[in-house]
């Protein structure tokens, strides 16, 4: 790991919530490590390859940054994009089998859940 990835990488360790690559971005300005939004972006790009980093996608297309050894996972209204973190991750016990691996080497799982908060779903009810 490159010393610009290992700085990002303490960036983001020291958040309590996870960072799109603007925000960590943004974070650097000023500090002892300055990159571009570019570099910023092709560096998660390649700690997320790492299994160093993971990227959530919300229903906006925005990503979200975060290190791998935070397991948390979410659920997002799928109208207004609202996100809550889920209080334990419902499949942190499961074990794949080798055989069902093949020959991937496993790095890290994502799991997200979509739905409709009470507010959009109040409000699509009452538009029928």
């Amino acid at each position: 790991m490159n010393s610009r990835q290992e700085h990002l990488l303490k960036v983001l360790q020291s958040q309590t919530d996870e960072m799109s690559g603007q925000q960590l971005h943004r974070s650097l300005e000023g500090g002892p490590i300055e990159m571009g939004l570019a570099t910023v972006y092709r560096n998660l790009r390649r700690m997320q390859q790492r299994g160093l980093v993971r990227c959530r996608h919300l229903p906006s297309g925005e990503a979200l940054y975060a290190p791998v050894e935070r397991d948390r996972h979410h659920i997002t209204c799928v109208d207004c994009g609202q996100t809550r973190p889920l209080k334990h991750c419902p499949i942190h016990d499961v074990t794949i089998p080798a055989e069902a691996c093949g020959d991937f080497n496993l790095l890290f799982h994502t799991l997200e859940f979509f739905g409709l908060c009470d507010s959009c779903r109040q409000r699509q009810e009452s538009l029928s």
